[in-house]
């Protein structure tokens, strides 16, 4: 039996398979390591809270 391929660890239960590329000014990009560094956490995951959080307010 074949060794399971080596690799990142998945990130929550679906696989993550798509990227998505933005520009951003600097503003942006600052608030952006803001976010990070006081959440302790990753621009993707900072990222799908930030939509997460817009399609919430959609929703209603």
């Amino acid at each position: 039996m074949a060794q399971k391929k080596m690799g990142r660890p998945p990130n929550g239960d679906k696989p993550m398979k798509d990227r998505i590329f933005v520009l951003v000014d600097d503003d942006t990009k600052e608030k952006l390591e803001q976010c990070k560094k006081a959440l302790e956490t990753t621009t993707s995951d900072v990222v799908r809270r930030g939509i997460d959080k817009v399609y919430d307010e959609l929703e209603k």
